[in-house]
């Protein structure tokens, strides 16, 4: 235990240092928020891979594996599919906007394709979304720190806020994605290290497969769900228009910068799918009874690896969601700072005055996110409720408004209320379950999508009328 304190505290310690050290080049929002425009293929791999592989690709998957076997690997496999679509089309399509027109935010978008309005429901929305991302991220370090180190909950989670809140605040973007490429490595040569170790400490793959041989459904990969097939209403819209990932996409040089880069990190993504399930499998095999399918990971690397590789696995899980955490901070902030506060609280505030709020809206949220996580309990329960509001109330407006130019902000917003308007209710009658596979999310996509196809046909039936009696 000494070993894996001793190790995760120099790591903590070593990202605030370079955070602080890049952080020297910020002069402006300008590197605060795009970093200047000038990332590589290299770096948007690197951050966008670090950011999607958090909490919820490790704790959260590893006990959805504990518990429902091979279909855990859609969690990270939905991710995948979406981040394909979002380098193929969305991503090039949305940098290409933002570089000609000076934006900065996904709000900033919302505002120029379609209103004032429409930007400030958005921010809203997600800045209250954001909060149970970065909570969901400070919930699994906690958990993680208290069963594999012994520190105790809250304190792990003042750990991980202090340390993503320090090297954020120094630069923005421009720290987090060279932070970033540092944890990626830790991460991938943790996980690259555990899963066979973990495999051979247990049997081998023949005793994997021996876990609950018994149980069919646990051993079905096109399971609907949730968990399963189901995880796609929920994940893929929402890894193709996140604020959290367009905005650092906003930071590419170029559009083959986006195309590799967010396409390495999609093929990263379904590489890496299968791990997480398989961990979850093993310590069902090794720990049949634990009250919580959240401690799966944990046990893993406590009771089931050498102690070294125990220690080095836990600072690639604390990577993961550290790194993960720092995207949910660039939202918030970015939503606060530029979109609200900007736009409506003072619309003459200058660079240097933007700068300053983001720098204390990253403290001040970091603060307030680490208070959410210690009274939380539920990361899957957080990061649902984080990426369905991110489906119901930017897919439509993003895609339809890149891709459909009689889209209005009508449109947009009678597309916001209904997504949300029937994601709630669904919600609320069936206690988050749904009924079979009408889940909230995938109700509440289908009513944003009904609302603006009603809006879409009723704009260009005035535009042909208009157009006949000219």
């Amino acid at each position: 235990m000494q070993l894996h304190i001793a190790i995760l505290a120099s790591y903590s310690l070593a990202l605030m240092a370079l955070g602080l050290w890049i952080g020297r080049r910020v002069r402006g929002a300008s590197d605060f928020f795009v970093a200047s425009r000038q990332l590589g293929p290299g770096l948007i791999f690197s951050t966008l891979l670090a950011a999607n592989i958090g909490a919820g690709s490790t704790v959260g998957a590893a006990g959805i594996g504990y518990s429902n076997g091979v279909s855990a690997g859609w969690w990270v496999g939905s991710a995948a599919i979406g981040s394909t679509i979002l380098a193929v089309w969305i991503g090039p399509a949305m940098r290409r906007e933002a570089a000609a027109q000076g934006l900065r935010t996904v709000g900033d978008y919302l505002e120029y394709r379609y209103s004032r309005s429409v930007r400030g429901v958005v921010s809203a929305i997600l800045w209250l979304g954001s909060i149970q991302l970065l909570g969901a991220q400070l919930i699994a370090i906690g958990t993680i720190l208290e069963v594999v180190a012994g520190v105790p909950f809250a304190i792990g989670c003042a750990v991980g806020g202090v340390v993503i809140t320090v090297y954020f605040t120094a630069g923005g973007l421009l720290t987090s994605v060279w932070v970033n490429v540092v944890q990626l490595c830790v991460k991938l040569f943790g996980f690259a290290l555990a899963l066979p170790l973990a495999v051979e400490a247990f049997g081998g793959w023949g005793a994997v497969g021996g876990v609950r041989p018994d149980d069919t459904s646990y051993w079905t990969f096109w399971r609907p769900g949730p968990p399963g097939l189901m995880y796609l209403a929920i994940l893929v819209p929402a890894f193709i228009v996140s604020p959290g990932l367009l905005q650092k996409i906003f930071g590419a040089r170029d559009d083959r910068a986006v195309r590799l880069g967010v396409g390495a990190n999609a093929l990263g993504l379904l590489s890496y799918a299968a791990v997480p399930a398989v961990l979850g499998i093993i310590a069902r095999g090794r720990f049949p009874q634990l009250s919580d399918a959240g401690l799966a990971l944990p046990m893993i690397l406590m009771y089931g690896l050498p102690p070294a590789v125990g220690a080095i696995g836990l600072a690639a899980v604390f990577s993961a969601e550290v790194s993960a955490a720092d995207a949910a901070l660039f939202m918030l902030t970015t939503s606060l700072s530029q979109d609200l506060y900007k736009r409506f609280a003072n619309p003459r505030a200058t660079d240097d005055q933007v700068f300053r709020v983001a720098r204390w809206t990253a403290f001040l949220a970091g603060a307030f996110a680490t208070t959410t996580a210690i009274v939380s309990a539920s990361i899957i329960g957080a990061l649902t409720i984080f990426y369905t509001l991110l489906g119901v109330t930017l897919f439509v407006p993003i895609v339809a408004g890149l891709y459909a130019r009689r889209t209005s902000g009508v449109g947009a917003l009678a597309s916001i209320m209904a997504g949300v308007c029937a994601l709630v209710v669904v919600q609320v009658a069936t206690d988050g379950r749904g009924w079979g596979v009408a889940t909230p999310a995938l109700v509440g996509l289908a009513a944003a999508i009904a609302a603006w196809a009603g809006s879409w046909v009723i704009e260009s039936a005035r535009g042909q009328f208009g157009a006949q009696t000219t």
